[in-house]
């Protein structure tokens, strides 16, 4: 019994519809059922694996990395010649008609196996080296309101979730003095207690959360104006200050 084409089952595993044909030979043959139900669960594989994620576009060097591993030719390579001029080099050939042949399926297997082990490791790759960075899950925000002596002054404050760990994000628009700095804080409801997260170098800063730290009581982003006297305690001159609440 002749069996069905790699390709067609290929197709018919993402989704493509049987004729009626194919449907009675798979029907009748469980090699190439059971090669059907192996590509498909390939194919649930990797939609499944970029469910809900936001698609990213990998650099050119991932693309040069896949066509070297398959050996693929390069886009650049001189165009197959036109139909006519081939027909004119090829002597002719008696016309034969085309039927079901049984194709070895190990070619088609090894490529399939190599390409996906070489986007793996590629990706792999491309990942420890920076290239792609995971996307920040927001859990709460905050709108910075300026104190009545930092008239004018705004800013915004996120609370993240990165790569299972917390961290606040701050965006300072204030006009501030030269000389001193200004520091980060987390502080309870009730301002009873409060701990620093770090310096802000400029508008804008992201710190990383101690893990000791319950955020469900430390709950207050405030951003100060700090004198350099070696006092690591708040100065008690706020510039902004707001509740982190759910998005």
């Amino acid at each position: 019994m002749s069996h069905l084409d790699p390709e067609v089952a290929a197709l018919l595993a993402m989704g493509e519809q049987a004729s009626d044909e194919d449907r009675r030979h798979l029907d009748a043959c469980a090699d190439c059922a059971a090669e059907v139900a192996s590509f498909a669960r390939a194919v649930l594989a990797g939609r499944a694996t970029g469910e809900g994620e936001a698609l990213l576009t990998p650099p050119d060097r991932v693309w040069e990395s896949i066509r070297s591993e398959l050996s693929l030719p390069d886009d650049t390579a001189e165009p197959a010649a036109h139909p006519r001029e081939a027909s004119v080099a090829a002597p002719a050939r008696p016309h034969v008609a085309p039927r079901r042949r049984r194709m070895s399926r190990r070619p088609v297997f090894f490529v399939l196996a190599g390409a996906v082990a070489a986007v793996v490791a590629i990706v792999t790759a491309v990942w420890a080296s920076g290239g792609i960075v995971p996307r920040p899950q927001v859990i709460s925000e905050a709108r910075l309101d300026g104190f009545p002596s930092w008239s004018g002054a705004v800013g915004e404050a996120l609370l993240e979730r990165v790569d299972g760990h917390d961290r606040v994000s701050v965006d300072l628009d204030a006009s501030v003095p030269d000389d001193g700095y200004r520091e980060v804080w987390l502080l309870t409801g009730d301002a009873s207690d409060l701990v620093s997260l770090g310096i802000l170098d400029g508008s804008s800063g992201r710190f990383d959360i101690p893990d000791d730290i319950d955020l469900s009581k430390f709950t207050v982003v405030d951003i100060s104006q700090e004198n350099v006297d070696g006092d690591p305690g708040h100065s008690g001159d706020s510039i902004v200050r707001g509740t982190l609440s759910a998005p």
